[in-house]
């Protein structure tokens, strides 16, 4: 049976009508980015700290080239100038199967319901057999209220037979947070379906969304001087991980296919 340890780290001010927002690794890391965008340029405040048997058996070396056992993070921000109080959960990791995955959303929902929150929105990528141009935006979750709150014209609300099942927290906090009265939604954007792809501009369209909608007062420019130097890094993996597709990586569908993974 998995075991939790939650530390409290900071102090979390009153909040009111608080928004949670989840962006965990998933394929091609659209919404840990988004997320890790987020958390940054609002300096949010760190909380909570969560480690677990059920997580990885592994440790990451850190820029001190020292070593931090995996982790998941809960951060919150004050709204200002007619944006929401808002609880972030970003982390290294996802729990490592079915039942622990299970276990840590309900955990996270008693965090969220100690705090009175409502609404949860989840961010994540569909993998597709290759790279898009410009990642289209899709939208579900439990609530069709908040599904219609969040809708923008350039969003895709029709996922029936698009898209395939949201697997991993993204999919399970929309799920079991309707057992609890809690409105969910997930945005969800286009990639390429790679292990190794960096789904940058995913979450730049995902940020967006996100930034229209909440007031988040984002820097765009920081946006795109970010994307463009990850992108940079990357560049050269392109044209080696289109090529692996082509020669039939199991884990990619076809062009005209699409499959959300986690």
């Amino acid at each position: 049976m998995s075991s939790w340890r939650i530390t409290k780290v900071g102090k979390a001010p009153p909040l009111a009508d608080a928004l949670c927002i989840e962006g965990l690794p998933g394929i091609g890391n659209v919404g840990k980015v988004a997320l890790d965008f987020i958390v940054d340029e609002t300096h949010a405040l760190k909380i909570f700290e969560i480690t677990s048997d059920s997580f990885p058996n592994s440790v990451f070396v850190n820029e001190q080239n020292l070593v931090d056992l995996p982790k998941i993070e809960v951060f919150v921000k004050k709204g200002n100038g007619g944006s929401r109080d808002l609880i972030l959960l970003g982390g290294d990791v996802q729990p490592i199967d079915e039942g622990s995955s299970y276990g840590f959303s309900e955990k996270i929902l008693d965090i969220l319901c100690s705090f009175k929150v409502k609404d949860i929105v989840t961010l994540g990528g569909i993998g597709l057999g290759f790279v898009p141009k410009k990642p289209k935006v899709f939208l579900t979750g439990n609530s069709k209220g908040m599904i219609s709150e969040f809708m923008q014209k350039e969003i895709n609300n029709k996922l029936y037979g698009v898209v395939g099942p949201i697997v991993g927290v993204s999919g399970l906090l929309l799920g079991l947070s309707a057992r609890r009265n809690m409105r969910a939604i997930a945005i969800l954007a286009e990639t390429y379906g790679h292990p190794m792809y960096l789904g940058v501009k995913g979450s730049k369209e995902i940020l967006k969304v996100l930034n229209r909608k909440l007031n988040l007062h984002l820097s765009l420019e920081k946006l795109e001087s970010d994307i463009k130097q990850i992108e940079n890094e990357m560049l050269y993996r392109t044209e080696d991980l289109q090529q692996m597709a082509k020669m039939g990586v199991s884990s990619i569908k076809g062009k005209g296919e699409a499959n959300y993974i986690g």
